[in-house]
């Protein structure tokens, strides 16, 4: 069924209160359309940032620091195996080496010891690293099991997480969590490593009421970490609330600047990117990639390795190891696309609410990813699983914006008490372990609660577009500005549509279509990706604003992401 294509709205208060500011006026439109109201809303200094003190715990937590730091106490940071999880482990390393802290860290591989502050990863830690004191960073608020393991053992445990928490919070000594129950913090959308970088913030403050800094002079500039944040919160896909895209702009800003550290430096280098001209895109479909492959493929100390580097010439090769991994991701993520469309072709989904799909030769470190591409395709919720150890399985599911899936997933672990070994995540994407002889009573039990839950109406695609483009803003301009611009989950690029003739298409690169495409007397080169059959003489497409550029000449270039006959 095709998709149905909507104009996002843009109120014409909205849109007048922000050109009357002084904001672009094709800006104000689409920032109209995204909520905003108020110039007050686009302001980017990092004095707008939401108040640390509003997050429950964070001041307590930065005291309990503080004096271990005097005790000269050991700190080990759990961390987790994705882009958050490296960033906000590089973002803790990097701040408290600079407060004088005694800190190591220790990151699980998911293929021996799965997700989180497990019992086994508490045993771990004490055998190698014997810390006094456990951080974990994207993890922890489920880990009821092991915290009690490491106060059993002596350890000291401090969350700080964003997941949501179960029916259960962990005795752990203190957690920080801006989803916890009774914690006022307005940004309940802030990324892992945004927790951990608000965590610094208070320690510094709680350092300098000590008089940590007096004998120096000078106190760590934890400015010189938005970099890191930006990252790791564009690549986690947490909504871009207000105050995260400020979070997201200082970081831009700084790798704009020539002011990043040498890991995401070399990123950019071996993606052939341009730090001068760095965007959200970079951050989330460039760096993060590269930076995610490590832990789907390897261990992914070898990313937070690369982003705690202070020497130019080890963070190259780190990141050309990182680029290798990717490739190699991709490579066995595409088998197992095709593995999936064989299933699909046989079993066709067009009458379930839902996917589960198990292969068991599946990567258990790139499921995640299929599901996601197998969601985009089909528009149902789907949950992909691989073999993991002792006759289990591992799902990684992606949901469409009608579910929230760990909802779903904790209405089936009430009524069915011992399906799931373990679940845990956010209303996009969650994962899940189960044993392997259950797959088939968890496929229809995950059918039947997304059948209660959904309507037949929210299996239809649906995409927005913010309108036609005006003339006038059909520029090379008009791409730039809109490059500059922080985008990301709940605060999408702008996309278009509009009615254009053909005048000239061919495939490039075996895989594509580029085109020519004529409107009102102008032609403008577009690419069509991922697509190889001709188009018709005339197409009403949806499309975004890109700069090609091109022996160092920049030109406007058309992404289409959708199309039909016009």
């Amino acid at each position: 069924m095709p998709p149905t294509i909507t104009t996002r709205s843009a109120p014409a208060a909205a849109v007048a209160a922000l050109t009357g500011a002084g904001v672009h006026p094709l800006l104000a439109r689409i920032y109209a359309a995204r909520g905003v109201t108020s110039p007050q809303q686009l302001v980017t200094e990092a004095t707008a940032l939401a108040p640390l003190e509003r997050m429950h715990n964070i001041e307590r937590m930065a005291a309990l620091l503080a004096d271990a730091i005097a005790a000269r106490e050991r700190l080990l940071i759990i961390a987790d195996y994705d882009s958050d999880g490296a960033t906000a482990c590089a973002v803790g390393m990097r701040a408290l080496r600079e407060f004088g802290a005694i800190v190591d860290y220790l990151v699980p591989n998911r293929f021996e010891y799965g997700y989180g502050l497990t019992p086994e990863i508490v045993a771990l830690a004490r055998t190698l690293k014997n810390p006094d004191i456990l951080i974990t960073v994207d993890n922890g608020i489920a880990s009821v099991e092991g915290v009690a393991a490491a106060n059993q053992l002596g350890m000291r445990v401090l969350i700080t997480d964003h997941h949501l928490p179960g029916a259960t919070l962990p005795e752990a000594l203190c957690i920080i969590n801006p989803n916890q129950p009774g914690c006022g913090f307005p940004s309940k959308h802030l990324a892992g490593v945004g927790v951990m970088f608000y965590l610094m913030l208070a320690l510094r403050a709680e350092l300098r009421k000590r008089g940590a800094f007096v004998t120096s002079g000078t106190e760590p500039n934890l400015g010189a970490l938005l970099d890191l944040v930006a990252l790791g919160t564009v690549a986690d896909v947490v909504r871009l609330d207000d105050n995260n895209r400020i979070l997201v702009q200082q970081g831009l800003a700084r790798i704009r600047a020539g002011k990043t550290w040498p890991g995401i430096a070399a990123l950019m280098r071996v993606a052939g990117r341009d730090p001068a001209r760095a965007s959200t895109y970079d951050l989330g479909f460039v760096i993060g990639p590269r930076l995610n492959a490590a832990g789907r493929l390897d261990d992914m100390s070898v990313g937070i390795e690369c982003l705690i580097c202070d020497d130019p010439a080890v963070a190259e090769r780190f990141a050309h190891d990182l680029d290798r991994l990717n490739r190699e991701r991709r490579s066995i993520e595409a088998g197992m696309h095709d593995d999936a469309l064989a299933i699909l072709d046989r079993l066709p989904p067009q009458d379930s609410y839902s996917l589960c799909l198990f292969d068991p030769a599946w990567h258990q470190g790139v499921i995640g990813i299929l599901a996601s591409r197998i969601r985009e395709r089909w528009h149902r919720p789907v949950i992909a699983f691989a073999r993991g150890g002792a006759g289990e399985i591992k799902g990684s599911g992606r949901s469409i914006g009608a579910l929230h899936l760990r909802d779903a997933l904790d209405l089936i672990a009430k009524r069915e008490p011992g399906l799931l070994t373990r679940f845990g995540g956010h209303a996009a994407a969650a994962g899940l372990t189960l044993h392997e002889a259950n797959f088939e009573r968890f496929s229809a039990a995950f059918e039947a609660v997304v059948q209660s839950l959904l309507s037949p109406a929210d299996l239809q695609r649906v995409i927005e577009t913010d309108g036609a483009l005006p003339a006038a803003h059909l520029t090379l301009d008009s791409a730039r500005l809109l490059e500059q611009q922080v985008w990301g989950q709940g605060f999408p690029a702008p996309t278009f549509i509009d009615e254009f003739d053909v005048a000239e298409q061919r495939i490039v690169g075996e895989r594509h279509l580029k085109l020519r495409l004529a409107s009102a007397g102008a032609e403008i080169e577009a690419m069509l990706f991922s697509h190889t059959e001709a188009l018709p003489r005339r197409v009403r497409a949806v499309y975004r604003l890109a700069v090609n550029e091109y022996n160092g000449a920049q030109k406007l270039q058309l992404t289409l992401e959708h199309w039909q006959p016009a």
